[in-house]
């Protein structure tokens, strides 16, 4: 017997949901480690650091990376190095948040 308001079974939609996410690839975890690191494609990181190679997501974060970090050198948004334009994305690998096969 259940408690009030308590569906006895597991909802379509729920069921739904959790396929989705087990056989979404989020780029997490081990499959996402490359791209995280920035090692193949440059990562969630678009630009780096010409003075520590440290890697920011865009020019007002790498701004305040060189505001904090090299105070007495002028930041100059030109001298950035852009890692999406010098890494060739490979098209045989599949891609975070394509889906993949259906588990059974």
């Amino acid at each position: 017997m259940t408690g009030k308001a308590k569906p006895k079974k597991h909802t379509a939609k729920e069921i739904a949901a959790k396929i989705d996410v087990a056989t979404t690839n989020r780029g997490g975890g081990k499959a996402g480690l490359a791209d995280r690191s920035g090692v193949e494609k440059g990562g969630h990181a678009k630009f780096e650091c010409p003075h520590c190679k440290i890697t920011a997501p865009g020019v007002k974060s790498m701004q305040v990376h060189h505001e904090s970090k090299h105070p007495k050198i002028p930041f100059e948004e030109s001298k950035l190095v852009d890692l999406h334009a010098t890494h060739v994305a490979d098209s045989s690998k599949p891609r975070p948040g394509v889906r993949g096969s259906l588990k059974k």
